[in-house]
């Protein structure tokens, strides 16, 4: 019996591209299957986990200027990214800005957070994967409504092929070993947005 190779190929610096998807403060107020302050923090670790291993990004909003609000700050400050504003597009897929900006990196593998999960990460992440790309969706550094609405849009995404994933997960897939180039950087990621780890990391890192 064949297995499909793409479900074990292993996430790398030089294969992934991190796309963040209407992280917009009007849409944060909503939501409801996660605490605000635990979400902020895991949006956080993930992309300062982009940042430690200079993988490139590409950051999307819906319509800015109207009640979704602008994204997150902390976002493009830490990524370095301009904002690719969409000018009504719902599924940032069809946005020819946003998928010419992740075309442009040359990458196969779409590392995706989105807020709401049910609509502004899955629709883009069943498009991509219908072309052929290999979407990671990090489900805990999105948000959506409420925790039903959240596993209903796990299954639809598992059932499409995309593999559901969490942002310590992806930094941990991202290193591959303690002794990597990134190593330091990306453990120091994991003591500043982990907590009962990063105990761990901090008492390691204060020897």
């Amino acid at each position: 019996m064949m297995t499909d190779r793409k479900y074990a190929e292993m996430l790398t610096p030089d294969n992934a591209v991190l796309a963040m998807i209407d992280h917009q403060t009007g849409l944060m107020v909503g939501l409801g299957d996660e605490h605000p302050t635990v979400l902020k923090n895991n949006i956080l670790g993930l992309i300062n986990t982009a940042k430690a291993v200079d993988l490139p990004s590409v950051i999307t909003a819906s319509m800015p200027q109207g009640p979704n609000g602008p994204v997150m700050p902390e976002i493009p400050e830490i990524l370095g990214s301009e904002v690719v504003e969409r000018e009504g597009e719902i599924n940032a897929w069809d946005s020819i800005a946003f998928k010419n900006a992740i075309e442009a990196t040359g990458r196969k593998k779409i590392i995706m957070a989105g807020i709401v999960t049910d609509v502004c990460l899955l629709f883009p992440a069943l498009s991509a994967v219908a072309e052929g790309y290999d979407v990671y969706a990090v489900i805990d550094a999105s948000g959506t409504w409420n925790k039903t609405v959240q596993e209903v849009t796990m299954h639809r995404l598992t059932q499409a092929g995309v593999k559901v994933t969490t942002w310590a997960s992806v930094l941990a897939e991202l290193m591959n070993d303690w002794r990597h180039p990134h190593g330091d950087a990306l453990g120091r990621v994991l003591a500043e947005h982990t907590t009962k780890y990063g105990y761990v990391m901090n008492s390691h890192f204060a020897k």
